[in-house]
């Protein structure tokens, strides 16, 4: 079987991370997938960002910091750089930086799939969005799990 390539969206990885309780089990199982490299695991560098800031307040700095250091052991890093930005910034259906910048990542490195909650912010990607319930339903049906 061809091995998957999946960008994890910020709001997975903070399902994952803070264990929002309608959302960790599915995140945490797409997440473990990358982990065990069943499947190759990319992270925007901006989510590290994003999640080290968002979950400040029920997370210490060190137990953020061990956190993004386990994501970077484990997941493969998409960057971005002013090129990107700005071919976001340009194209014709910018709506939401954030997620723009996201769908940027996914192409630089050619991923199967976006994991994500949040499906609407990406209908003007090529690349499939969809929800890590759905995708494991596809890893699943693959007889892969």
């Amino acid at each position: 079987m061809k091995n998957m390539a999946l960008l994890i969206d910020t709001n997975v990885v903070l399902d994952f991370v803070l264990k929002r309780e309608l959302f960790h089990e599915a995140s945490s199982t797409v997440m473990d997938l990358c982990i065990k490299n069943k499947v190759r695991g990319y992270l925007a560098a901006h989510s590290l960002t994003n999640v080290f800031y968002i979950t400040r307040k029920d997370i210490d700095l060190e137990g953020r910091k061990e956190i993004i250091r386990i994501f970077c052991k484990h997941f493969r890093i998409a960057s971005i750089n002013r090129v990107n930005i700005m071919r976001v910034l340009d194209g014709a259906n910018f709506k939401d930086l954030e997620d723009s910048l996201q769908i940027e990542c996914a192409y630089a490195k050619n991923v199967d799939y976006i994991i994500t909650r949040d499906a609407k912010g990406f209908v003007d990607s090529k690349i499939p969005a969809i929800t890590p319930e759905d995708f494991l339903a596809i890893w699943s049906g693959q007889g892969a799990c």
